[in-house]
């Protein structure tokens, strides 16, 4: 269910994990820091589940995260919004993408990418810090030969020429990245690429379309997240104009990080939010140790 929150004002934000492990002290963070934000805005805070995964998704996690976010002393309104309960509005969304002319169905698996990504493109960048560029392979392909398992992917260079001379910008309040940002296209082009959008036969959306779907369906005005996700901005504005959505203001925060410096994962159990509770800790003694890092 999607709630009217225009009655709230100008200040809604979200926090929304996915239920595939416990919560560590990077996700406590990222969910007080929107909390407080609110809470400061007179605002409101909600809690999405991002479930999509089924092959990874479990019940269990899933009350675990109620279970600890009461525990830190956070609240939110119901219902919370599922994602494994909005596949039909992901897939309109892939199909009005479609019907621009901006996708089209990728059948290369993993292997064959690295395999394309091996051989020399003079003049080409290959890598960017969110993995490898996709090499095309696929592009040229229309909506109408994609077949079972096969991948949606965004065309950019067609989404780009879709949206002409419009410049597209927008706010951003963390502390590193504070400013106005402008879209640039050959960046774009060079870092990100045809990035992957969702399964049209099942209609299933991959990150960057669930997220922009969501945050438009939930009426977010602020979205506060990790400062791993700014680079993923780009894609998300680019998507938000083409399917005429809203623009949140977006801030990133820093990462709680572990001794070796490295980003906290689900993996690592001994800074999990419910190993803290067992042992003892209070909702004072976690958010102390926040604070530290």
């Amino acid at each position: 269910m999607v709630r009217d929150h225009t009655r709230l004002g100008n200040f809604v934000t979200r926090f929304a994990p996915s239920p595939t492990g416990l919560l560590h002290l990077g996700h406590a963070f990222s969910a007080l820091t929107a909390w407080q934000a609110a809470q400061a805005a007179g605002g409101e805070f909600l809690l999405r589940i991002e479930d999509i995964d089924g092959a990874r998704a479990r019940p269990e996690y899933e009350a675990a995260i109620y279970q600890d976010l009461a525990w830190l002393g956070l609240t939110w309104p119901g219902p919370v919004l599922r994602q494994s309960e909005r596949v039909g509005v992901y897939a309109a969304a892939l199909d009005q993408l479609g019907h621009l002319g901006a996708t089209y169905p990728c059948r290369c698996t993993r292997a064959d990418i690295r395999a394309a990504l091996s051989a020399p493109q003079e003049g080409e960048t290959q890598f960017h810090p969110g993995g490898a560029v996709y090499p095309g392979t696929c592009r040229g392909r229309s909506m109408a030969e994609g077949g079972p398992g096969d991948a949606i992917r965004l065309d950019l260079d067609r989404a780009l020429a879709i949206l002409g001379e419009r410049e597209l910008n927008w706010q951003e309040t963390g502390a590193v990245h504070a400013g106005t940002h402008v879209l640039d296209p050959e960046a774009m082009r060079r870092q990100i690429g045809d990035v992957v959008l969702g399964r049209k036969d099942i209609g299933a959306a991959a990150y960057h379309l669930s997220v922009v779907v969501d945050d438009a369906g939930q009426g977010i005005t602020h979205v506060i997240r990790g400062e791993d996700l700014f680079e993923a901005t780009p894609i998300h504005r680019l998507l938000q104009a083409l399917l005429e959505l809203p623009v949140p203001v977006w801030h990133h925060h820093t990462l709680i990080r572990d001794a070796a410096g490295k980003r906290l994962a689900k993996r690592n159990d001994a800074q999990a939010i419910r190993t803290y509770r067992e042992a003892g800790r209070t909702p004072e003694d976690v958010r102390r140790m926040m604070a530290e890092n």
